[in-house]
């Protein structure tokens, strides 16, 4: 079940009388992906335009869409898209490209508005970003301003929906902040921590923009749209680390530092493209606070109002949420919150999730591979390496933690909810899957998991292994990599011990 954001917004209807036709440019984005899912759940008819559709075969919604293949600065591709269309998302950018991305972003919006106008669309909604008045603007919002003014001199009703700082999954801004915030305990910082921003969660934006297809057409103009809430960049850090869990941040700002120089700072400390860095950090000197709230009287706010900044952290961290770890692996702590990750996501959205996975192939049956399976721990040990697992109880014991005291209930089976030596049984489905938790004492959270299959030649039994962490600030990150030695020794030979004597084929995969 799919908890969508805009179920009680009205619906346009199309030109044949059926639900409105929606173009979704920019499907493999960050909002592209997540609004599909949300105009099919309003019951629209959905188009998306991708260069390359390949990225979108894991989405529960691919066979839903009708997917058109192309670039969008070639004008047969356009028309191809927008014909017959409705109501069309403009989603573009070209934040991405090193050298001149003014200049591509105009000409994307020129040709967009001329093949709109062709095809007779009957509104544009385009998102860009919250305008300061009076203000030099960044390269990036001046840009984002003017495709807005291109796409409505085409003289079709569009609805411009301006925003800050977004705060979701995936979101590039949000996971600059998120990683800042997470990695440097204590950090010097360039003056633009003090600029005003007022963030909004992606719930809200999708909900405007499924809200704005419907708005009369005599409706046509920019509309600035923001949360609850207006912090300063330092606020926002402080109080990611209050939803995250994380000790109070030290920051001190050095006003010396310019653009240039602290987006070369936020490329070293996180992920996020230099290139996108660069542009986002030169656009944090300008303010951005909604000027007005006037969309709200043409969209309501959902029942209950704007999502208050923790609870968008909250909803954006659902990957590592401790209450639910099943989230990480099905996205469905809130069954299809649209904060939940997704994936054309980058690697580096979501959370930081260390993992190592491994695969082995036994000749013995499902059945038997789970007797080994269920037997793991307590006096039965974990493999030939267990002598490593009892130093790291003597550790855990030593700091106050459970340690491997508890041991086993039951030699050969094991209770959902139990207690295993340091772990916890949080799944248990027989012979498929046994998911343990870890309760030792460590900056994070940790899961061991076995999943089983049968081979598909059926000649025996395939064994994935996966051991995970979600690391708790900059100490969580340390454990990992201190201990990463140890997982050649540990997680292969304890994955070999599952299969039996006839394993093979062992394949290691360890990412972030």
């Amino acid at each position: 079940m799919i908890e969508t954001v805009s179920q009680d917004l009205p619906n346009l209807a199309g030109r044949d009388g059926k639900p409105a036709k929606c173009l979704v440019t920019g499907a493999t984005g960050y909002i592209g992906g997540r609004l599909i899912r949300e105009l099919l759940a309003h019951g629209y008819r959905v188009r998306v335009l991708a260069r390359n559709p390949e990225r979108l075969k894991d989405h529960p919604w691919i066979d839903r869409v009708e997917v058109v293949s192309g670039d969008a600065h070639d004008i047969a591709t356009l028309d191809k898209a927008l014909d017959g269309i409705d109501v069309a998302y403009y989603l573009l950018h070209a934040l991405m490209t090193k050298e001149n991305f003014e200049q591509q972003e105009k000409d994307l919006a020129q040709k967009f508005g001329e093949a709109a106008k062709k095809a007779n669309v009957q509104r544009i909604v385009y998102l860009g970003g919250i305008i300061a008045k009076n203000e030099e603007l960044s390269p990036h919002l001046q840009s984002r301003a003017d495709t807005g003014k291109t796409l409505r001199s085409f003289g079709i009703p569009t609805i411009e929906l301006r925003a800050g700082v977004v705060i979701g999954s995936g979101s590039a801004s949000f996971e600059m902040l998120r990683y800042l915030t997470e990695r440097l305990p204590i950090m010097t910082t360039p003056r633009w921590v003090e600029t005003k921003i007022q963030p909004i969660a992606v719930r809200d934006v999708l909900r405007y923009l499924v809200g704005a297809a419907a708005l009369d057409s005599s409706i046509s103009g920019d509309f600035d749209i923001g949360g609850p809430e207006v912090f300063s960049y330092r606020d926002m850090m402080m109080k990611y680390a209050e939803a995250a869990g994380l000790r109070k941040r030290i920051i001190i700002p050095i006003p010396v530092l310019t653009p240039r120089l602290s987006s070369g700072w936020v490329g070293l400390v996180t992920p996020v493209p230099i290139t996108l860095a660069r542009r986002l950090v030169e656009s944090l000197k300008n303010e951005v606070i909604a000027r007005n709230d006037s969309i709200r009287k043409l969209i309501p706010d959902a029942p209950g109002g704007l999502t208050h900044f923790k609870r968008s952290v909250e909803l954006a961290l659902a990957r590592i949420k401790e209450a639910n770890v099943e989230t990480r692996w099905t996205n469905a702590s809130v069954p299809g919150t649209p904060s939940a990750p997704l994936p054309t996501d980058p690697d580096w959205a979501g959370g930081t999730l260390y993992s190592d996975v491994r695969t082995v192939h036994s000749d013995d049956s499902i059945e038997d591979v789970w007797k080994r399976v269920e037997a793991i721990g307590g006096k039965n040990g974990y493999s030939t390496a267990t002598w490593a697992w009892e130093v790291r109880g003597v550790m855990d014991s030593l700091v106050g933690g459970v340690g491997l005291r508890r041991g086993r209930r039951n030699d050969n089976s094991l209770i959902e909810g139990e207690a295993l030596d340091f772990w916890r049984v949080e799944a248990i489905n027989r012979p498929k899957l046994l998911r343990l938790r870890a309760e030792m004492r460590m900056p994070g959270l940790a899961w061991l998991e076995f999943a089983l299959e049968d081979d598909a030649d059926g000649t025996g039994t395939v064994i994935t292994q996966r051991a995970l962490f979600a690391p708790k600030g900059l100490y969580g990150h340390a454990y990992w990599w201190a201990l990463w030695p140890m997982h050649g020794l540990v997680f292969p030979s304890m994955v070999k011990n599952m299969a039996g004597p006839t394993a093979r084929k062992i394949s290691p995969e360890k990412k972030l």
